[in-house]
């Protein structure tokens, strides 16, 4: 089955964020956008209601996605746009579209005055159960957002795209992570800045303010690691431009800092069940919550 780039629309500005974000990443990859409407049916009786009669059901089936579509289409020539409307609870519906995609793109709103994510129930259910990459945009991501300022330092989508970042423990390196931030590295022709965040054991703490020599030793380990856990990717990716960076502390602090000049933030999620559901990690759902970049959350075991 041909590999295609899947949106998930529901009329929201976020998520109209997502399809103009789709549309793009679709054109890098060479690939056809889908855009899923998923509707929910209603009880009747508030299907009947004066708010939800047969005139605003049918702007929000037919017309809201035609014109989306319509839209995608004018604005990005040259990329395949369908639209699919479908019926069912929208996690579960995406989840299962996300099975045959490429990626699935999700819109998630702004933090006023953070720049991060409020992800809803919707896109926690659909990161959680995804085995394909799913990338969440925020409401009001512009093209220009993903590329360096211009030389006058206005935004632009003519110049260099920003680095994209990626967060990396190699002590636990996965390569479906990796290999998909040099991938995205290589269709932007864009730096890729790899950050590992590490917290020294509470017992190393008094012995470092009287041996520096040791504070040393240890951050000179952690590079060693970051560095040989990249050294095949550099090899299998020549031309892609990799900057490393082995900092103490909170690895998703430090990934939510890059994010401010990112054009995408990439991070993993291991695939496991927990004894109370499904998981996402800490570092992740930190970094989804607060990143002011798209993020792509990869899907690992």
């Amino acid at each position: 089955m041909a590999r295609t780039v899947v949106a998930g629309l529901d009329g929201s500005p976020e998520s109209r964020a997502a399809v103009e974000w789709a549309a793009r990443e679709a054109k890098l990859r060479g690939l056809p956008l889908k855009i899923v409407h998923v509707w929910e049916p209603v009880p009747e009786p508030m299907a009947q209601a004066p708010l939800l009669g047969p005139e605003t059901l049918q702007h929000w089936t037919e017309r809201i996605p035609r014109e989306t579509a319509e839209g995608a289409r004018m604005r990005h020539p040259g990329v395949q746009v369908t639209v699919e409307q479908l019926t069912g609870r929208p996690a579960d519906v995406l989840a299962k579209e996300a099975e045959d995609a490429e990626l699935l793109v999700l819109g998630s709103r702004g933090l006023s005055g953070l720049g991060g994510f409020l992800i809803g129930s919707v896109g926690h259910s659909v990161l959680a159960h995804a085995r394909r990459p799913v990338v969440l945009v925020r409401a009001g991501e512009q093209a220009a957002d993903e590329h360096e300022p211009d030389p006058v330092g206005i935004p632009s989508a003519a110049t260099g795209y920003r680095p994209v970042v990626l967060g990396l423990d190699p002590t636990d390196p996965d390569d479906s992570v990796i290999g998909f931030a040099f991938d995205e590295a290589t269709r932007r022709s864009a730096v890729l800045r790899v950050l590992y965040g590490w917290n020294l054991p509470p017992y190393y703490t008094y012995g470092l303010a009287a041996d520096p020599d040791y504070h040393n030793e240890i951050i000179r380990q952690q590079c060693a690691a970051l560095a040989e856990a990249l050294r095949p990717w550099r090899q299998k990716y020549p031309d892609v431009d990799v900057v490393e960076e082995s900092r103490a502390g909170s690895a998703a602090d430090h990934l939510t800092d890059a994010s401010r000049d990112a054009s995408l933030v990439v991070v993993g999620r291991r695939i496991r069940r927990g004894p109370v559901g499904l998981h996402i990690g800490p570092v992740t759902h930190a970094v989804l919550h607060h990143a002011a970049a798209p993020v792509a959350v990869v899907a690992h075991n």
